[in-house]
């Protein structure tokens, strides 16, 4: 693979310039304090880059689409799942729906039918990580960093699939994530309105949370798997499926160059 040379994001620049500094302060013998000061002083930015979904920090997120339409785009995390996935691609198709499954690697891998599956009912397959590391993945090395990328990109050209769009785990995100994905022609999406799903305790809690945040150009996350509670698990998306279509929004698939 050729890797494109890629500058590293204005805000780790920035705050690896002011560290520098810091310790150039404390080999002039400054006091102690400035010093230590002027090196903690870039944490709380890179902070709220790495932990806030929607931060701008540190790579360019998109969390919502420029439409003049009343349409929404739904987002479905976690996936292939063997029991849930047909089931919601049966759901999509009586609504007339689209959608993106941002799926992890290593379960694509264990079922690349049903990535075939989902491209051929006419949605799309999207990145996801290969392991979902959602606790260490903001501190993995870079060797590791790649192999989540790499991996799970092989689990997917395997299936006949070539992603455009990545999603971090729990959209906690990595110092150097912005670069890497460059170097891979992923960009990164997150999400306007989220479901809850993952911690909701019935279907009908999803619509509740989502009810109020839909409008047009809204990125819906929604997950898929066993990860959910019983009563949850593709009720959810049944639901919110039946919302939007009761409020007139078209649950489509944005262009590339609506996304914002």
């Amino acid at each position: 693979m050729r890797v494109k040379a890629v500058k590293l994001p204005a805000l780790l620049v920035v705050a690896l310039a002011t560290k520098a500094c810091a310790f150039v302060l404390w080999l002039a013998g400054a006091k102690p304090a400035l010093a230590a000061a002027c090196f903690i002083a870039p944490d709380p930015f890179l902070l709220w880059g790495l932990f806030v979904p929607s931060a701008q920090g540190l790579v360019r997120v998109f969390t919502h689409f420029a439409t003049n339409r009343r349409e929404v785009w739904l987002t479905i995390d976690d996936g292939p799942d063997p029991e849930d996935t047909p089931r919601i691609l049966d759901l999509l198709d009586r609504h007339g729906a689209r959608a993106t499954f941002f799926v992890i690697g290593e379960r694509a891998a264990r079922h690349p039918e049903l990535i075939r599956e989902i491209v051929r009912r006419g949605h799309e397959v999207a990145h996801h990580t290969h392991t979902h590391p959602h606790a260490t993945f903001w501190c993995a090395g870079p060797a590791r960093l790649a192999a989540e990328l790499d991996r799970a990109l092989a689990a997917l050209g395997e299936a006949g699939v070539k992603p455009r769009w990545f999603r971090p785990p729990v959209g906690i995100k990595h110092l150097l994530l912005g670069r890497a994905l460059a170097q891979r022609d992923l960009r990164c999406v997150g999400w306007t309105v989220r479901s809850g799903d993952s911690r909701a305790g019935s279907a009908a809690a999803v619509v509740r949370q989502v009810a109020p945040r839909l409008r047009s150009g809204a990125i819906v996350l929604l997950h898929e798997g066993p990860r959910l509670t019983a009563s949850v698990r593709v009720q959810g998306i049944a639901l919110v499926l039946e919302m939007c279509a009761q409020r007139g929004f078209a649950c489509v698939i944005p262009r590339a160059d609506q996304l914002r």
